[in-house]
């Protein structure tokens, strides 16, 4: 049994080239501009939570200042 090589394949279309460079972009767009201050802000909340946190547990000796630790 014999396999001949594929056939070459014509060039792609302009309109397929253009739509993908439009979905590109838009996905980019929505990436970059509206995920991405999203997750930073969520992390600047939670580091804001985190610090708030830490600064109502008042250290109550040097060592619980140190976390705990005996240097």
């Amino acid at each position: 049994m014999s396999q001949s090589a594929p056939a070459p394949k014509g060039p792609v279309p302009l309109w397929r080239w253009a739509s993908w460079w439009a979905i590109l972009a838009a996905a980019l767009v929505v990436f970059y501009v509206l995920l991405v201050p999203v997750w930073m802000g969520l992390r600047a909340a939670a580091w804001i939570a985190e610090l708030k946190a830490r600064r109502s547990r008042a250290p109550e000796t040097e060592t619980a200042a140190r976390g705990g630790r005996l240097d």
